[in-house]
């Protein structure tokens, strides 16, 4: 059974100039079409703001209101965002009139833990990207779009949909609405009663198209729905309402964008490895460029989640030098997504996965060069071999010394020991605990080192690794000298 989600979105046209996570004026914000009021919030509505109300009546009632021309690109380009957001759970998403986007959903029910919990995070996709909305679940899709429209309802049953359909005013069925006098005249107030009269009067009446979008509406006939066709490389960009003087005020545009993203990547069944966020600023005759920031993954990577922490490390890390007016994120570094691992017995202590999400987050908190891995050379001279580099350094680790015992903390520098009753003295007495090693090395370069290294034990039984100088390199009569190298965990 073929199972479809509706979202309608009635606030649509105001919520595009003023998302529900900017700052509303106290008198509230209307939007005009041709002079004329087609939306206000509740604060407008208040003071008396209503639909069809011209300017003037506006500006008498409520001289505080922001008012804003309808703009119906910028509506049109807020619902393909909601759709691309929503693919999260099918690529079978398509937008339909009246800011209304449906998603079939038959298919996912399962993956995303049944209908209430699916539901609910459509919902937190539409709360992060701004937008209020009324969410409804039917059989068909043109019943799920009836539904949305006027409240939210979730409907599995053929019979329950057609209860429920039956119930509306029938005026919410677009077909109906240029004969809705003469059907008012003929006693017609819900669409169950326009259903019980005479087809073939309907249709001489009032054309084949209402009888068809009641059929598709009941489940009586086929549906065709024209999807999505999402472009082969992810680019998305968002003015933000106001002017922004810190980057931290970027936190919620960049999670509208980052949910545009997973939705995208999703739909495509990619992982991201790379991704850019430019922070536009003001243009003018002194135009500065847009602050970028590049976030690079050690893992491919499409969850929310994960994608938000990294850039708000690095957001709350960036000084702004001029206002950010607007905000793109750009992906083109993707790859085949892996599906997640599901073993019976995962492995001890995280998965890949959750090690190399670990290092990004430090990354992103730290900065590259404060996160650093192993990387060594081969030479026998311990100060030479012991390299460390930036993680996302690709490098090709040189041999180490087998059977060996060799301290996880190398000094950046020896430090010469006291010596007490001829033996080497670190907070105690050290004893030698390890045959010595040998290392003669550095005649190539002129940075000869000849020492005889030792593992020594502290009376704490804390180990070090200690050298003694060659006593052949110095004056046989003096005392050797001794040197701490490094500490063993």
């Amino acid at each position: 059974m073929r199972v479809f989600l509706a979202v309608h979105l009635p606030k649509l046209s105001l919520e595009v100039f003023r998302p529900k996570w900017s700052s509303e004026p106290a008198c509230g914000s209307a939007v005009l079409e041709k002079d004329s009021v087609v939306i206000a919030d509740a604060a407008a509505r208040s003071a008396g703001v209503r639909p069809g109300l011209k300017r003037g009546g506006v500006l008498t009632l409520s001289p505080g209101t922001e008012m804003y021309e309808r703009d119906m690109t910028r509506e049109a380009a807020a619902h393909r965002e909601v759709g691309i957001a929503l693919m999260r759970f099918s690529p079978e998403v398509a937008l339909l009139d009246e800011a209304t986007v449906i998603v079939e959903i038959g298919a996912s029910l399962r993956l995303f833990g049944g209908l209430l919990a699916l539901c609910h995070e459509a919902r937190a996709i539409l709360h992060a990207l701004g937008f209020t909305a009324r969410i409804s679940v039917a059989p068909t899709g043109q019943g799920a779009w009836l539904l949305a429209r006027h409240r939210n309802r979730r409907v599995l049953k053929p019979a329950s949909l057609t209860r429920r359909l039956s119930a509306l005013p029938m005026a919410a069925v677009p077909e109906i609405r240029p004969f809705s006098s003469w059907f008012a005249g003929l006693g017609c107030e819900h669409i169950g009663d326009v259903r019980r009269l005479p087809r073939a009067g309907l249709q001489r009446r009032c054309g084949e198209h209402l009888l068809d979008s009641l059929d598709r509406a009941f489940g009586t006939a086929p549906e065709l729905f024209d999807w999505i066709e999402l472009p082969p490389t992810f680019s998305a960009r968002i003015e933000m309402p106001d002017r922004l003087e810190h980057a931290d005020g970027a936190v919620f545009g960049a999670q509208r964008l980052i949910v545009q993203l997973c939705g995208w990547l999703c739909a495509k069944q990619l992982a991201v490895t790379g991704i850019r966020l430019l922070l536009e600023h003001e243009r003018g005759r002194d135009a500065i460029a847009p602050t970028a920031i590049d976030i690079a993954l050690g893992e491919p990577a499409w969850r929310e989640e994960h994608l938000m922490r990294l850039l708000k490390e690095r957001l709350h890390r960036i000084e702004l030098t001029a206002p950010v007016i607007a905000l793109r994120l750009d992906a083109s570094n993707v790859e085949p997504a892996v599906p997640a691992s599901d073993t019976l017995f995962p492995e001890p202590g995280g998965s890949k996965e959750d090690h190399e999400r670990l290092l990004e987050l430090l990354v992103a908190r730290l900065g590259e060069q404060n996160v650093r891995k192993p990387a060594p050379t081969a030479d026998h001279r311990p100060e030479m071999a012991n390299q460390w580099v930036p993680v996302s350094r690709q490098i090709k680790p040189g041999p180490l010394p087998r059977h060996l015992p060799r301290p996880a903390w190398m000094l950046d520098a020896p430090v010469r020991l006291l010596m007490r009753r001829h033996r080497p003295f670190y907070g105690s007495p050290l004893r030698m605990v390890s045959p010595g090693e040998r290392i003669e090395s550095g005649w190539f370069d002129g940075e000869l080192v000849t020492r005889d290294y030792f593992v020594a034990q502290a009376d704490d039984q804390s180990c070090y690794w200690i050298f003694r100088e060659r006593v052949s390199s110095r004056d046989a009569e003096e005392e050797p000298r001794w040197f701490l190298h490094g500490l063993f965990g």
